[in-house]
């Protein structure tokens, strides 16, 4: 169909292939709109669907994503044909074909218990309660979407990202080529005023906690091409603690970090086979913790190229200040590092000031980089960041033309 355009977004939610879908973006994304048009899709193409669009109030669902589906359903003439008619007392979209698209706001979990349905679209989930969508979740038999601004964190990062059957897709208002260049210039006008609102905002970067200790990074899709790791760092944990093992690149002044392993009740031959399937070489270089040598010295037997952190007085305060001289790039799959830097704090006394020590908490996957600053980074010399935009998203795509009834 070619009577409506569809960006990025909605290529990437339609062929998701996970159970849940979430979508974490910026103001002005078109991460509801992309959403709702996947919706419509999903309605036309199957007889009978029952998709339940949900936000925290009427008002807010008004104002916003059934706007948007209004506006969706008026500017496509393949859909009005499709859709019998709109319900405006109800808020449902009834279709020829039997299927529906209903928009409602339920008050508390065992108002959320009525009713089941195909596909569930939760609207700015951080304001909706997580009995509430756990309830809805439970009634829902193919696929989930969800939507939110990342102003703080809240249950999607506590409860689901990173958990097997959950995709995680960042956006910002680049990858909306319909927007007006004065709102593109509006928005990334916030970065002069409020860093922090801008990351939020500009760049769909989880707001953070004050007090943080690493502030400096920033999410990045891959690691640039033709460049190959310059160390690894290893965490050990065994039964309460997870195992965390990272690859750190360096280019043009900046730190490229991957994610590569993170998981509880590891040997130390398992985490030699981990990193075997995981495609490491043993010619890397693996800066581990010095207080762990039996381990250090097993995995060397194994034929890794392995050594302690070279610790000592103030190593972790001189590490983290080696660190924030850097701009830190931080790979879109590395969620469980991401999760750690954004609960990463500052010790606080009674009164709230900081005591200028980390917790030694949320820690598994940052050690490790801290292992590296202190063995392989120099804190001079230093080029000046240079600044990267994650992709290319001005391409557009013919909504339904190419995904509704193929």
């Amino acid at each position: 169909m070619s009577d409506q355009k569809a960006t990025i977004l909605f290529k990437q939610n339609y062929a998701a292939k996970a159970q849940i879908v979430i979508n974490q973006g910026g103001t002005s994304s078109g991460k509801t709109y992309s959403i709702q048009q996947v919706l419509f899709c999903m309605a036309c193409e199957a007889e009978k669907q029952v998709i339940t669009v949900v936000g925290q109030d009427m008002p807010n669902l008004k104002a916003g994503a059934l706007r948007d589906a209004l506006n969706i359903c008026s500017s496509s003439a393949t859909l009005q044909a499709m859709v019998k008619r709109y319900n405006k007392t109800d808020r449902i979209f009834e279709f020829h074909n039997g299927s529906i698209i209903e928009f409602k706001s339920y008050g508390d979990a065992q108002d959320a218990k009525s009713g089941k349905r195909d596909y569930l679209f939760v609207n700015e989930a951080d304001g909706i309660d997580w009995n509430v969508y756990s309830e809805l979740a439970l009634r829902t038999r193919k696929k989930i979407f969800i939507d939110y601004n990342p102003t703080a964190e809240f249950w999607a990062h506590d409860n689901l990202i990173g958990k097997p059957g959950v995709e995680l897709i960042i956006s910002d208002y680049r990858h909306n080529p319909f927007l007006p260049e004065q709102t593109k210039k509006n928005i990334e006008a916030l970065k002069s005023t409020d860093i922090e609102r801008w990351r939020v905002y500009a760049r769909g970067l989880t707001g953070k906690i004050a007090g943080l200790v690493l502030d400096n990074w920033q999410l990045c899709e891959k690691i640039p091409r033709h460049i190959t790791p310059f160390a690894a760092g290893l965490d050990f944990g065994f039964a309460n603690d997870e195992t965390g093992f990272i690859l750190v690149y360096k280019q043009h002044g900046e730190l490229w970090v991957d994610e590569i392993l993170y998981e509880k009740g590891l040997t130390n031959p398992d985490i030699a086979d981990r990193l075997t399937a995981a495609g490491i070489s043993k010619h890397t270089e693996i800066i581990a913790d010095s207080a762990e040598p039996k381990s250090i010295e097993e995995l060397r037997r194994l034929g890794w190229r392995i050594t302690g952190a070279k610790k000592g007085r103030d190593s972790v305060k001189n590490s983290i200040d080696i660190l924030k001289r850097y701009r830190l790039n931080i790979t879109r799959n590395s969620v469980n590092l991401r999760i750690e830097l954004a609960r990463y704090k500052w010790k606080t006394d009674p009164s709230g000031k900081s005591l200028n020590e980390p917790t030694d908490s949320w820690n598994h996957l940052i050690d490790p980089l801290r292992y590296v600053a202190l063995n392989k980074l120099k804190i001079n010399h230093i080029k000046k960041p240079v600044s990267r935009l994650p992709y290319n998203s001005s391409k557009t795509y013919d909504f339904a033309e190419t995904y509704l009834l193929k």
